[in-house]
């Protein structure tokens, strides 16, 4: 029988880097929902690293989401659910009834679809946290309307021509759709490969830094 599991190049390059911000931001238990999983390698990875947590992953995708219950097998992650099909525009995610969650996890989603995803994915989250709820976000973000590297502008290019909806978004656009659901930035952390991470909270004041 064909191994469904999906292996990703680049989920292996920067799940150290990411797992560096989830151990500092994340509760020591509580619930994580991951939006847009792709492979499920940051799922399971994630999940046996930080063992006080439940991890949710989620794709609308259905060959991911069985790449995602595979890899759920194969490493016998007792704390990472069955993965849940989520379309971030819907109204309803069919997961409110295990909110609230203590974060909601998107890694690489916003550039790789249109921004109405963007828009839903702070809906979406803003209904299933709490106070004091994380949102974290991790991938290529424009600043002040520039790109942060060369490398960037190009990808943001190959994305354009592969759907004029796509594309490297303003970190300042993602930040005033997070605030118009009731998220503060918290901090924006420079990570490699010229990506950032922004923690965001629910009812929490601004107190923005950079790492």
């Amino acid at each position: 029988m064909q191994d469904p599991r999906q292996y990703s190049a680049p989920a292996m390059r920067n799940r150290g880097p990411i797992l560096e911000v989830l151990r500092r931001v994340s509760p020591a238990r509580g619930k994580v929902l991951e939006i847009a999983s792709g492979s499920g390698e940051h799922a399971v990875f994630f999940a046996a690293a930080l063992p006080g947590l439940a991890w949710f992953p989620s794709d609308p995708d259905a060959a991911a989401r069985a790449s995602i219950a595979a890899w759920i097998a194969a490493t016998q992650s007792a704390n990472v659910r069955p993965p849940a099909d989520i379309d971030v525009r819907q109204a309803a995610w069919g997961v409110e009834r295990e909110a609230p969650f203590d974060m909601v996890v998107s890694c690489n989603m916003v550039h790789i679809a249109p921004w109405a995803c963007t828009l839903g994915l702070m809906a979406g989250a803003a209904r299933v946290t709490g106070p004091g709820g994380l949102l974290l976000l991790y991938g290529p973000f424009k600043r002040g309307g520039a790109h942060t590297a060369p490398s960037n502008e190009a990808f943001d290019a190959s994305l354009r021509e592969r759907n004029p909806e796509w594309g490297v978004r303003d970190m300042e656009a993602i930040i005033d759709a997070a605030a118009a659901q009731g998220f503060a930035l918290r901090e924006v952390v420079t990570m490699p490969a010229n990506n950032f991470a922004l923690v965001l909270a629910q009812d929490e004041a601004p107190q923005a830094t950079s790492h």
